[in-house]
């Protein structure tokens, strides 16, 4: 099993809360087939922040985490996040995230796609539109 895939963070909330509709949940499960769950360390801090309900969603959480390759702030990271920011009116964690699958090579899974369409190198596919 490889990675090919860096998750946003709506989409591991969402797929953690079992929120995707069942052909978005489909496609999901067919990336977890071939590839481990990848996640920036931004993803981390900003899963870490969620206010969970209970215990076992926190639990759950927390095993996701563990689970994912977190991918740390390495420079070549930091130089690709200020140029990203230069071009594109975009916030500093979605920069990071967007610079880290660029620098990797993966493709991002995320929702917002807005902010994220622009950016030159970047892979993107909105779990919520799956390719066919």
């Amino acid at each position: 099993m490889g990675v090919n895939y860096i998750w946003d963070t709506n989409t591991a909330i969402y797929y953690l809360q079992q929120q995707f509709p069942p052909n978005a949940e489909k496609f999901m499960d067919g990336i977890l087939r071939e590839s481990q769950p990848s996640i920036s360390s931004i993803t981390e801090i900003e899963l870490l922040c969620w206010k969970t309900p209970d215990q076992k969603d926190l639990d759950t959480l927390n095993s996701f985490i563990n689970d994912a390759i977190v991918i740390e702030l390495e420079r070549v990271i930091k130089l690709k996040t200020a140029e990203i920011r230069k071009l594109h009116k975009i916030k500093l964690p979605d920069a990071i995230i967007a610079a880290t699958a660029v620098v990797y090579g993966y493709t991002l899974l995320s929702r917002n796609v807005y902010d994220f369409k622009n950016i030159e190198g970047l892979k993107l596919i909105n779990p919520w539109e799956p390719p066919i």
